[in-house]
């Protein structure tokens, strides 16, 4: 009798093992940051459809000295759309169909990877659906690449309890180690990336809330600039940096770390020298401790593109965690 139940149960077993569907292994997505492939036909593409797609992923990036635009793009017709396309990393698929319709897709071919499909009746159809959708177009792709940004730059990263900084702010912060310490006194954290044309560089400080006023981020400039008059020397004596006077920065409400956060995009420069730059900066509310807990990105690189040296810095700085 033993034997026969036995030899059912390795029947049932059998047959549950069978039903379930083989696990697909994925290739590795390819592709740059930051960079669209728009399947498409070639009359759409030069026609209102294309110039409609190119308004949008072509706006210009907010905070950089010069205009640059969200995404470079490669068009690719769908009957050319093969292996050598399908890995690549975001794609916006757009066509004539039976019924309209927005559909984000998540790992198709490789992984990590996001395939936007928009289908129209007609050409009207589409363009409204591309004007509809635009920021959820744009934001669906960007934070695709802030993942595998930071899968790639995690691989490496400091230690943050051998960052005394971070360690008394009670903060972990995953920053890559080709990241060099430049000051760690405890308060203040710093460390840049050189780079052929300059440097990439994070900052971490925390400043004590005050009041309702610093609450609706109304003061944050004020507070960077102190920061910098007190922690970044430029080149001549007495010379440091500061939020460029004629730029006003861009200030949104966000997320960050599960905190209310405000995220400034602008202009940085260095006060008596010619130094300048973009900078991101992420002031996070930590109402627990009283305190803003501030991350922020600059970046020197004259004569170059810096959207994507501004990007990676972006990756880095939505890492943060407050553990205090």
């Amino acid at each position: 009798m033993k034997k026969y139940l036995v030899l059912l149960l390795s029947i049932l077993l059998f047959l549950s093992c069978s039903d379930k569907k083989p696990e697909l292994i994925l290739a590795e997505s390819t592709g740059k940051i930051n960079h669209l492939l728009v399947v498409i036909k070639d009359t759409q593409w030069q026609g209102e459809i294309g110039d409609e797609i190119r308004k949008i992923i072509g706006s210009p990036v907010l905070g950089l000295p010069q205009p640059e635009t969200q995404f470079n793009v490669s068009q690719v017709a769908p009957e050319y759309f093969g292996s050598m396309f399908k890995t690549s990393r975001s794609v916006l698929s757009v066509s004539i169909g039976n019924e309209d319709k927005f559909l984000i897709q998540k790992d198709v071919y490789s992984k990590p990877q996001r395939i936007i499909q928009i289908t129209g009746k007609d050409n009207i159809a589409i363009a409204h659906l591309i004007e509809k959708h635009q920021r959820e177009l744009i934001q669906v792709f960007k934070d695709n690449d802030l993942y595998s940004t930071q899968k790639t730059l995690n691989k490496e990263s400091w230690e943050s309890k051998k960052l005394k900084t971070l360690n008394s702010l009670g903060i972990q912060l995953n920053i890559p180690k080709k990241y060099r310490l430049v000051d760690d006194n405890g308060s203040f954290l710093w460390l840049r990336n050189p780079i052929p044309s300059g440097s990439m560089n994070i900052i971490v400080y925390s400043v004590p809330i005050l009041s309702e006023n610093d609450l609706k981020g109304n003061n944050i400039v004020s507070m960077r600039d102190s920061i910098g008059k007190k922690h970044i020397p430029g080149g001549p004596e007495g010379s440091y940096m500061i939020t460029e006077a004629a730029y006003s920065p861009h200030i949104f409400d966000v997320t960050l770390t599960g905190r209310k956060a405000f995220e400034v995009r602008g202009k940085w420069e260095i006060k008596g020298d010619f130094m300048a730059g973009p900078f991101l900066n992420y002031t996070v509310i930590d109402e627990k401790n009283d305190r803003f807990i501030v991350v922020e990105g600059f970046t020197y690189a004259p004569a170059v593109d810096k959207r994507d040296y501004m990007f990676e810095l972006e990756a880095i700085l939505k890492t943060l965690k407050i553990t205090k």
